[in-house]
């Protein structure tokens, strides 16, 4: 039985926070520490990402069981969850098949439809790294910015470069399964599913993903959810606008 890796800060009620894809637990750092007064937050790393383990098989179903052999391993019960992206749509799914044992769930900038895929620019970018010739996190950077001109994007891709020995970078993310299988991180949440309880979807005022008429899906799913928006924030609402999402997620959590 494989578990995912996490980082755990705090005590309290568990609050397991997903990432998105191409991320990690530790992008969530900064957002754990200001909630482990109250909580015992779960920083988790899933599967192809991070420090867990990699595997050719990648899917929400996947995933699913993943957090649920996490969650027994741990003994958590009516755990709080929190997904931004890809781990918002991991979250949702959990909710919906496992509602009895979430206490509350909060989505960030992503919705229950399904989205087309995308990120193709970012995969491209990426295989275009050989190690052998990039042996520097400068030429990395350089060779990256031929295909994403955007700092911010190549600054977060670059957190997943690390040394595997003396003088060999390597990503720590599943990069070849992340390719094989990018049209299963768009998928949209299974018709008829519900997930009764209190939920939160955080949008960013500057982001795409949550649409003005996307309210109709998210409650047809989660009758009791709120959504509210981020100001000036994107898609990386939590690091665009630390502030003011920090203080949205314990207004509900409290």
């Amino acid at each position: 039985m494989q578990i995912l890796h996490s980082r755990i800060i705090g005590e309290g009620e568990p609050l397991l926070i997903l990432h998105g894809y191409f991320g990690a637990g530790d992008n969530w750092k900064s957002i754990a520490n200001k909630l482990s007064d109250r909580f015992q937050v779960h920083l988790i790393d899933q599967r192809n990402h991070g420090r867990s383990f990699h595997s050719d098989d990648f899917d929400y179903e996947l995933m699913i069981e993943d957090l649920c052999t996490y969650i027994e391993h741990n003994q958590l019960e009516n755990v709080n969850l929190l997904g931004h992206s890809m781990g918002g749509k991991t979250v949702m799914l959990y909710a919906v098949e496992h509602a009895e044992n979430v206490n509350k769930l909060i989505v960030a900038d992503i919705s229950p439809r399904m989205y087309p895929p995308h990120h193709h620019d970012i995969l491209e970018a990426l295989n275009s790294i050989d190690f052998s010739i990039q042996t520097s996190r400068t030429l990395v950077d350089k060779k990256l910015s031929e295909l994403i001109p955007e700092v911010g994007v190549r600054q977060f891709l670059m957190k997943n470069i690390y040394w595997r020995e003396k003088g060999q970078l390597d990503f720590r993310f599943n990069l070849e399964s992340l390719t094989e299988n990018n049209d299963e991180v768009g998928v949209g949440l299974p018709p008829f599913t519900v997930f009764e309880g209190e939920s939160l979807f955080l949008k960013g005022e500057n982001s795409g993903y949550i649409s003005a008429d996307e309210e109709p899906i998210i409650k047809a799913h989660f009758p009791d959810a709120r959504i509210v928006t981020i100001k000036n924030a994107g898609h990386w609402l939590h690091a665009e606008n630390p502030s003011d999402f920090l203080k949205a997620v314990e207004g509900f959590l409290n």
